[in-house]
């Protein structure tokens, strides 16, 4: 159900990245005239039908990091423009949780659908060759404070692991080597975590393992241009929000092994933008879950699929100046 809200209510919209990937997802809106046109242009980049794979997977190939992060980026770009044609109004401030990040520079009119395929899948690409298919892994840790669990990082010798996500109190992913990871995992449940289990994602990204590949996409991007953002975009690495193209560029490469800063950027939209109502806008409702733990204070609301799409941009939600 999705709320009544008010035109004036100031708005900041956040996009989900990898590990919201699930068969299906895009089951109510597979046809839209907008979801089709997206996938067209970012399938048509990758040289794979990615409409037909979050249809139909198979699981195991929707994890992929070089399928995981075009489908994301589509996925999230046509949830977007199905609700912007149902006459949803611009947010005021964006984000995007890791991949995430990359629809939210779409939505900032940074870059274009076509530009911003062909970043993803490099960036994806550097990621994977970075660390050798199944020797690299992330896992989520539920129920244990940081302090511990980074201490318990500390203590692992068969590898590297890292905290990496601080998605909200009481949940953080950790990444590095495969078998560092499955070590942390027992060593935490023993030490009473709630949960600890491994995530559907092939690297370990925002870990020191990502060093190399950021300095590799540092140079990608240095020859991609950059537009400025119309709406501010809080970003993963340094929680700032960057005017100029430089700016932006320095934080992107940065983001791949810096930790995402979930729960001050939840804090930020609220403590220094003024949004009272975070809107989830792609597939599933990981984001809007951790929203309400970061800041309970706040409207969340997970705009999944068409119907909610539209219902909410008719709700109070329409459009504003373009």
């Amino acid at each position: 159900m999705i709320p009544e809200t008010s035109p004036a209510l100031k708005r900041g919209m956040v996009f989900p990245g990898q590990g919201s990937q699930a068969i299906g997802m895009l089951a109510d809106c597979v046809n839209h005239p907008a979801l089709l046109q997206v996938f067209g242009v970012v399938s048509g980049r990758c040289g794979q039908d990615l409409r037909k794979l979050a249809m139909e997977g198979p699981a195991e190939r929707l994890g992929e990091t070089t399928v995981t992060q075009p489908l994301m980026l589509a996925a999230d770009v046509a949830f977007y423009e199905i609700y912007r044609a149902a006459g949803g109004r611009l947010p005021e401030v964006l984000a995007g949780h890791s991949l995430g990040e990359y629809p939210a520079l779409y939505a900032a009119g940074v870059l274009d659908l076509a530009e911003l395929a062909d970043l993803v899948l490099t960036r994806a690409q550097l990621m994977q060759a970075a660390v050798p298919e199944g020797q690299g892994a992330m896992a989520a840790i539920m129920g244990l404070e940081v302090g511990p669990l980074v201490d318990l990082c500390s203590g692992i010798t068969s590898g590297t692991v890292e905290a990496v996500n601080f998605n909200c109190p009481g949940q953080i992913v950790v990444a590095g080597t495969k078998t560092a990871v499955g070590e942390l995992i027992e060593r935490a449940r023993a030490a009473g975590a709630k949960r600890a289990i491994f995530l559907p994602v092939s690297v370990p990204a925002h870990s020191s393992l990502m060093r190399e590949p950021a300095r590799q996409f540092e140079a990608v991007l240095a020859g991609t241009r950059l537009r400025p953002p119309r709406i501010p975009l809080i970003h993963n690495a340094d929680l700032a929000t960057h005017a100029d193209p430089d700016g932006i560029r320095r934080a992107l490469a940065a983001q791949l092994y810096r930790p995402v800063r979930w729960t001050d950027t939840i804090h930020a939209f609220r403590d220094h933008y003024g949004i009272f109502e975070i809107i989830e806008c792609g597939p599933g409702r990981v984001l809007s879950g951790l929203g309400r733990r970061c800041a309970p204070d706040l409207s969340h609301v997970a705009l999944e699929n068409a119907s909610t799409l539209k219902q909410y941009a008719q709700s109070g939600g329409g459009s504003n100046d373009d």
